[in-house]
């Protein structure tokens, strides 16, 4: 493995590859996502796969440099919605970072999917095309909250979107559920959970609806639990996830042993990964030049699709993503941002591999840290205490604030 002169290292690295299209903006997305428009039968989408697939590999292209010998450990299809693509665009989506990079033995290939998007004959023609695992966005099985949240499925269907994925062979399954809803009792948050479970999906991402800005729901804000009744809920849902099974291993995600996210534990690790497609990010290390980088693309899948010509070649300037470099004195925050969010942390050597940081970068904030019992020693591992956990913004305030 690479190593510099300051000690930073190569970390495994994924294939993030974005889908910007939906077929409605939801209103408390503020995920990159355009909606898209219906083709002339008023049955389908005109979506400019083909045209988009090819630009990919130009954007795939352009970061080849930054691989520097690796395999990729999982690849992620977000969105948007990647199930309004074809499964033959998915494949040769597949096809063509296979050719590029190259798949780690085991890799996991996660698709997200809307059980509104779906049918039998796309869900196995995913699986064929080489995805072993798929996240579908259910956020609620109410169909009442389904309405408050501009969702295009109802609950039945959600269950029906496992039951033919199970059909199609998918025997590593993601349910995402959201909690905190408008006017959502406790009560009903918890039956969310148990239809879920109900269902024994492999992985259950739970996680609280927060109002961000640029969407509609902060335009117009929704009347939404307090405080007090969010925690109630929250202590209550991670009860009885545990009591089913279902281990926390980060903030809002849950699994049975040996089922975390591969992709997203190296989001969470602080490891490397390519970010194609519009709107899509990425984070990649260079050893030989002490850096580490953070790069995005435009947004628009307009522009994005503009940005090189189709007969244009390989590494030219414009097909390449903006780069931001990140430096040194951010790298802690950058590092704990991330590091944090997993219930058991990281071991401690990490930090100075994957940033070329001494520990002593961390230790003005970290004994007070240690002391007002929100982080555990620095002795294994990096991570918060089990108090602290519920204080990571608190936490990482303090790696804000200037010396």
């Amino acid at each position: 493995m690479p190593v510099s002169g300051n000690g930073l290292v190569l970390p495994p690295i994924s294939l993030y590859v974005h889908i910007p299209w939906c077929v409605r903006k939801c209103p408390y997305c503020d995920f990159n996502s355009h909606q898209a428009a219906r083709d002339h039968t008023d049955t389908d989408y005109a979506l400019p796969q083909a045209d988009y697939v090819a630009q990919l590999r130009r954007d795939l292209l352009s970061q080849l440099p930054w691989v520097q010998g690796r395999e990729l450990q999982s690849i992620f299809f977000g969105g948007g919605t990647p199930s309004l693509f074809s499964p033959e665009a998915i494949g040769q989506i597949l096809s063509m970072a296979e050719e590029l990079v190259g798949f780690a033995k085991g890799i996991e290939i996660t698709l997200e999917a809307n059980p509104g998007t779906f049918e039998q004959a796309k869900f196995t023609g995913y699986r064929a095309a080489g995805v072993n695992r798929l996240s579908i966005g259910v956020q609620s099985f109410n169909t009442a909250q389904l309405h408050n949240l501009g969702r295009i499925h109802s609950g039945e269907e959600a269950v029906s979107a496992l039951a033919m994925a199970r059909r199609a062979g998918f025997d590593n399954i993601n349910l995402d559920l959201m909690h905190g809803l408008p006017r959502q009792t406790e009560a009903q948050a918890l039956e969310d959970l148990r239809r879920a479970v109900s269902l024994a999906p492999e992985h259950i991402s739970w996680y609280q609806l927060t109002i961000e800005p640029n969407t509609a729901f902060y335009s117009a804000p929704p009347s939404t639990p307090g405080s007090e009744l969010i925690v109630g809920m929250q202590s209550s849902g991670r009860a009885l996830l545990a009591a089913q099974g279902y281990m926390r291993y980060e903030v809002s995600a849950y699994s049975g042993q040996g089922l975390e996210s591969r992709h997203n534990l190296n989001y969470w690790s602080f490891g490397d990964y390519l970010g194609i497609g519009a709107g899509a990010h990425g984070k990649v290390t260079l050893p030989e030049e002490g850096r580490v980088l953070r790069t995005r693309r435009t947004r628009t899948p307009r522009d994005y699709l503009s940005i090189a010509p189709a007969r244009e070649l390989l590494y030219t300037e414009l097909a390449a993503p903006h780069v931001d470099p990140v430096e040194a004195g951010d790298l802690p925050l950058e590092f704990l941002m991330n590091t944090l969010r997993l219930v058991e942390g990281v071991p401690l050597d990490s930090f100075e591999r994957y940033t070329g940081l001494s520990l002593e970068a961390l230790s003005r904030q970290w004994p007070a840290l240690v002391a007002m019992d929100l982080v555990e020693p620095l002795e294994r591992r990096i991570t918060a205490s089990a108090f602290g956990f519920n204080y990571l913004d608190e936490i990482l305030q303090c790696f804000l604030e200037q010396p």
